[in-house]
């Protein structure tokens, strides 16, 4: 079993619609996905409601997600870590123990070819828009992604 984790802040936004997204596109693989966030902001509360109604709008449901955050034994418990933007990116490598765990952390959209972005933006400040946009990109991200599950 391939075990993957999505990484962004707070756990409430960008990480738990990825989550949504790649465990909605994976059904008959065997891979096991999780989401965590670098702060403790948010431990133990919901996703916030704009990912919640962007990932109903497309039939996915992330309400039962609850918020954690990044610990060392991550590293052991997931084979690919993949986090939002850059400074998730340095949280996330600043507990890397080794080389071994470093290798597992990459940017989700580095599966992008020939994407104007190099990091998911934090939506959490903005409108509706913000998550609609994060939904879209992340979507785009998580079906290259399976294709290279798939082999």
């Amino acid at each position: 079993m391939t075990r993957i984790l999505m990484v962004c802040l707070g756990n409430i936004c960008r990480s738990p619609l990825a989550e949504g997204i790649l465990k909605s596109k994976i059904t008959s693989l065997n891979i096991q996905v999780d989401s965590a966030g670098t702060a403790a902001y948010h431990i133990g509360k919901q996703p916030d409601p704009r990912s919640v109604s962007v990932a109903r709008k497309y039939d996915i449901d992330i309400g039962d997600q609850r918020a954690r955050q990044f610990n060392v034994a991550d590293f052991d418990r997931f084979d690919q870590i993949y986090v939002m933007d850059h400074s998730n990116y340095q949280n996330v490598i600043r507990l890397a123990r080794h080389d071994n765990d470093k290798r597992k952390v990459k940017r989700i959209l580095d599966h992008l070819q020939n994407s104007p972005y190099d990091e998911v933006p934090d939506p959490y400040y903005g409108g509706e828009n913000g998550f609609e946009k994060v939904y879209q990109m992340l979507d785009r991200a998580c079906n290259q992604l399976v294709k290279e599950l798939q082999g």
